[in-house]
C-alpha cells in the first residue's frame, strides 16, 4: 500500500512539473491568457536573429513577444506577428525595427511610436519597418570599400 502511495505522489509531482513547463512556454510565446495583449503584424526583408519568443520592446522595456514568423511565398518577405500589452495604444505611424542589443548581443523587435493622434486597431499591419542589419555584410562593405562615394 505504501508503494502505491509513493507512485501516486511521484506521478503527481511529474504532472505538476509538466503543467508548469506548459504554462511557462505559453507565457513566453505570448499564447497564454495571463494578461491582455493585442496582436499586430509587420513585413520585413530580413528577420535575421529574431525567433518566436523574441522580446518586443518600447523604450527599452519589454512590452510583448514575437508569436510567429513566416515567409510570404508571393513577396518573399518575412511576416512577423507579435503581441503588445493592450494598455499601449499604438499610433498609426508607429515604426517597427529589428534592433541589436550590442555587438555580441541578440536581436529584438523595437517599437517606435509616432505622433499621430489616430491609433492602430488590434490585428493591424504596421507598414513602417526596418529589417535587421547583418554585421557580416557591414564588415564586408567596410573592408571592400563598397558603397563609398568616391
Amino acid at each position: 500500500m505504501a508503494n502505491q502511495t509513493t507512485e501516486v505522489l511521484t506521478g503527481a509531482v511529474v504532472l505538476a512539473a509538466a503543467v508548469g513547463f506548459f504554462l511557462y512556454a505559453a507565457d513566453v510565446t505570448g499564447q497564454g491568457g495571463g494578461s491582455d495583449r493585442d496582436s499586430y503584424h509587420a513585413s520585413f526583408t530580413s528577420v535575421e536573429g529574431v525567433s518566436v519568443g523574441t522580446d518586443v520592446r518600447m523604450g527599452g522595456v519589454k512590452v510583448g513577444t514575437v508569436t510567429s514568423l513566416e515567409l510570404d511565398p508571393l513577396t518573399f518577405r518575412a511576416e512577423a506577428k507579435f503581441t503588445v500589452d493592450s494598455v499601449l495604444k499604438l499610433p498609426e505611424d508607429t515604426a517597427v525595427l529589428i534592433s541589436s542589443e550590442g555587438l555580441l548581443g541578440g536581436n529584438f523587435v523595437e517599437l517606435l511610436p509616432g505622433g499621430s493622434p489616430f491609433e492602430l486597431d488590434p490585428g493591424a499591419e504596421i507598414e513602417n519597418t526596418q529589417s535587421s542589419v547583418s554585421l557580416v555584410q557591414l564588415l564586408l562593405r567596410f573592408v571592400t570599400g563598397e558603397g563609398d562615394a568616391g
